[in-house]
């Protein structure tokens, strides 16, 4: 207990010294530096910004709302790591659910890991422990892999070095990104696993991609049953060819349009033309919980 208060106690301390504008550290070799980089301190909410290199992009409201309850109950088990930018300055690297918990419960200050890094680390930083949650969605883990590739130039021996994974696997999920949109949106929401992406992209041919991606949808098929009907779906060419020829009688029009609907609503959209020029659109879905998704969407466009 003794332990604990005098750790409270240097944070605090530690607090009040980078308040002081005498005590502006920027590097590793300014003054008290030592004292600060790499210690525990509570640090004003109002002085962190949120990092512009988060690779995640989906925050549970629900999930947070549990976090913030946590929170409140139980405090900051982790503390959040930030970067100092200036006096008074700091940007988050990593924490960003914490952060915006202890936001949501009116928090004035949060216990934070301080570090001195540059953009390029930073953003390495934040992408090598987003990979490491165990919360995240296949396609979120993908999108990070393919980040260090084309931002910090990290080749997939140097990334699996840095986040502790075989190459293979690195390269598993960077094939998911062949996937069409609408199939990494819904392994994104949970309508599939990896197990049925990996599977899908066994077929080239987008088109066919969302045609099967809908039967799985439709027969809640497992990924066994999903290898099965991939490779099979040679036998569908000649309705392949029929849906074609009808697809080349609906006017570009509503061509164009269901491509933005489908991407809207995160299906593939039908649309039945008659030759008098009315038709029909159908938006397909798999869930209550999607349904619920796609009226929001609606009830949102009005």
């Amino acid at each position: 207990m003794a332990k604990a208060t005098k750790k409270q106690a240097l944070g605090r301390g530690l607090s009040a010294l980078l308040k002081d504008p005498s005590n502006d550290i920027q590097s590793v070799q300014d003054k008290n530096a030592d004292q600060v980089i790499g210690n525990i301190i509570e640090l004003d909410i109002d002085f962190i910004e949120v990092n512009p290199f988060q690779p995640r992009t989906n925050f549970s409201e629900e999930s947070l709302r549990e976090l913030a309850s946590s929170i409140k109950e139980l405090g900051i088990i982790q503390p959040i790591t930030v970067r100092k930018l200036g006096f008074n300055q700091y940007q988050l690297v990593s924490g960003e659910r914490r952060f915006r918990a202890s936001k949501l419960i009116g928090l004035e200050t949060i216990p934070a890991y301080i570090r001195i890094a540059n953009d390029q680390e930073s953003l390495e930083m934040a992408l090598v422990e987003n990979i490491q949650r165990q919360d995240l969605d296949p396609i979120e883990i993908a999108l990070s892999y393919q980040r260090l590739i084309d931002e910090i130039n990290l080749t997939q021996e140097q990334m699996s070095e840095r986040v502790g994974k075989k190459r293979s696997t690195i390269t598993n999920y960077l094939r998911l990104l062949k996937l069409d949109p609408i199939i990494q949106t819904g392994m994104r929401d949970g309508f599939i696993s990896m197990g049925h992406g990996r599977a899908l992209i066994a077929i080239e041919d987008q088109t066919i991609q969302l045609d099967v991606y809908e039967k799985v949808l439709s027969n809640q098929l497992s990924v066994r049953d999903t290898e099965a009907l991939v490779r099979n779906y040679g036998n569908e060419t000649t309705s392949k060819t029929s849906s074609q020829k009808t697809q080349e009688s609906i006017p570009s029009y509503i061509k164009e349009g269901v491509s933005a609907f489908s991407e809207y609503f995160g299906h593939k959209i039908d649309v039945k033309v008659s030759k008098n020029g009315k038709g029909k659109i159908t938006i397909p879905f798999h869930s209550e919980e999607d349904f619920k998704r796609i009226k929001k969407l609606v009830e949102g466009a009005k």
